[in-house]
């Protein structure tokens, strides 16, 4: 009983919205459970359920587990919507000014998060209890760790230092004694492997359920965090990547191996990852995705509502549409591709793409939406550079997000109006391709060129067939669309440079871009360079700045600093 008592003190307290004996006094539950409804099975099932649902009740459109809102600090993508101060606490982490520890995006994404994991830990408190004839007990456990170690994946990426809940049976002076400094970084990643290991060693190879994770789910995630791992940034000063540890990038070898991965492959074109249509989701790609449906017998379903700011306002059709997350002139230049079929890397940007004279790598259709191209594939709805495609008229440009958007066609049955406009599209959290890209990245890092070089060849070879929906634009649109594979040799450092620019190519606007800059210690001088070269193209940036060993996080919330009793200290930078 203790346990299950104490998880419901969880949910409130490690948010620290209010204070301790407000917390006693309102929210300590008034009923207690029985012996028998604490083993009881259904209960726990029900517990579990609710964990689960959580991840995509405890998400809006100002704060999705997505992370495109937070992704404008790339240089993948603008924020758009209609100016500046259209979302203003966003634009200021777009240029990286401005920034305050008190600004509500800041504070509510981590209260989501808390708030999540509180439900995690409330579900693997009562599995604890319940009784050890439930034959689904330990995999129930599983899947819970797996949870817990997402809500703090997403945590740490955005804020590093944070407070860990992972032990679910804290008391409540426990729980308002807890720091958010009582790990380094390298440990801080270790206890996420630590909940994920658990995960991995009990997890089936198939679910019947496709929300639930598998092994190979695991697996995917291991490799991924253990990648985070790798790049040490432990100078309790700095957030500078100091050493790359060889150790843990043999993690990702190993959590990577295909003998994991035997169900799982990838798409035979990119987009196929990107449908809203039943046919088209939980694919041999998905690994693991958020799950989610129009057909569960409510008034809009369990519907994604976090993309809900990123449809464009089309009269007649999208009215209402917000036209965030728009993507950049400069994640459009880097999908040219030279004389060879192959990236510029070192000189993309030198120019804007010119689709009537530039080579393109296929991926950039389906990504962006271009003007003078169909937006969503569809022939009755050609982009243009008028107000209908930018809410900023122009400010933001004119090009639009294809990979959280649908087709204004499938209104009503796979894009509904509600609020916002919302669709059961599901999100894939990891996929396939992003496995290849850390394998490859990893063995990039260990010296193994050629078969870095080897996967990243997999990733093209796709990449040239991915034209089911574009295959017309050639002869139509007067596009010119070619992509060739590496060949030949590559030292250390140019296979590095080959694989990072695969990843952003690969994974345009899914919001990995920001986090692979900070990882990898590249942000300060990819993100600088970028507003310096971006200022005729989205005058925003002609003061923005980013200030390395400060900007690579988020501030620790102001209000959860003033609730801790100096528990929590603030990150480095000055804020």
């Amino acid at each position: 009983m203790k346990a299950i008592y104490q998880s419901f003190i969880a949910i409130f307290a490690i948010c620290g919205l209010c204070s301790c004996s407000d917390f006693l006094d309102e929210h300590i539950p008034q009923a207690t459970l029985s012996d028998e409804q604490v083993k009881n099975p259904e209960n726990a099932e029900a517990m579990v359920v609710s964990a689960y649902a959580i991840f995509t009740t405890a998400e809006d459109i100002n704060s999705s587990f997505s992370m495109w809102n937070f992704d404008v600090r790339s240089d993948d993508a603008y924020k758009g919507g209609s100016g500046t101060s259209d979302g203003d606490v966003f634009h200021q982490l777009e240029v990286q000014q401005g920034v305050l520890t008190t600004n509500w995006n800041i504070n509510d994404m981590w209260v989501r998060l808390y708030n999540s994991l509180s439900r995690v830990n409330s579900a693997i408190a009562l599995l604890n209890e319940t009784d050890d004839s439930y034959a689904m007990k330990h995999q129930r456990l599983a899947e819970m760790k797996f949870l817990r170690a997402y809500g703090h994946f997403l945590l740490k990426r955005l804020y590093k230092n944070i407070p860990f809940v992972n032990n679910e049976n804290l008391t409540y002076d426990e729980y308002n004694e807890l720091s958010n400094t009582t790990y380094t970084n390298d440990e801080g990643w270790q206890l996420i492997i630590d909940d994920l290991m658990e995960a991995y060693n009990t997890l089936p190879q198939t679910q019947a359920d496709k929300g639930r994770p598998t092994k190979a789910s695991a697996a995917a995630f291991l490799a991924k965090v253990y990648l985070y791992k790798a790049y040490r940034q432990d100078d309790a000063n700095s957030n500078q990547v100091t050493t790359i540890n060889q150790a843990d990038l043999e993690k990702v070898i190993e959590f990577t191996s295909p003998s994991l991965y035997t169900n799982y492959g990838l798409e035979d074109d990119i987009h196929n990852n990107f449908r809203p249509e039943e046919q088209y989701e939980n694919g041999k790609e998905s690994l693991w995705a958020i799950q989610y449906s129009r057909n569960d017998g409510s008034t809009y379903g369990n519907l994604n509502w976090s993309y809900g700011l990123i449809p464009p306002n089309i009269p007649g059709a999208t009215d209402g549409g917000c036209d965030f997350y728009k993507p950049s002139q400069n994640l459009v230049n880097a999908y040219r591709t030279g004389a060879d079929g192959l990236p510029l890397i070192d000189n993309f940007n030198q120019k804007d793409y010119d689709k009537a004279t530039d080579n393109a790598d296929p991926r950039l259709f389906l990504t962006v939406g271009i003007p003078g191209l169909p937006y969503m594939f569809n022939k009755n709805y050609m982009m243009e550079e008028t107000s209908i495609w930018s809410r900023s008229n122009g400010l933001y440009g004119y090009n639009v997000s294809l990979k959280q958007n649908v087709d204004p066609a499938l209104i009503d049955n796979y894009l509904i109006k509600g609020s916002y406009w919302a669709s059961p599209m599901n999100r894939i959290v990891f996929r396939y391709a992003d496995v290849l890209l850390e394998r490859a990245e990893a063995y990039a890092q260990l010296g193994n060129s050629e078969q870095a070089i080897a996967l990243v060849n997999q990733i093209r070879s796709r990449a040239a067939a991915s034209t089911q929906m574009i295959g017309n634009y050639q002869n139509t649109y007067g596009v010119k669309m070619y992509i060739t594979n590496y060949k030949g040799s590559y030292s250390k450092e140019e296979t590095i440079k080959i694989v990072k620019m695969e990843r952003r190519l690969e994974l345009g606007m899914e919001s990995e871009r920001f986090f692979d800059l900070v990882r990898w210690g590249d942000a300060a001088t990819v993100i600088n360079k970028y507003y310096a070269e971006e200022i005729d193209n989205c005058g925003i940036y002609r003061d923005a700045h980013f200030t390395a060993n400060k900007d690579e996080y988020l501030p620790i919330p102001f209000s959860q600093i003033s609730a801790s009793n100096g528990h929590y200290t603030q990150n480095v930078g000055n804020w």
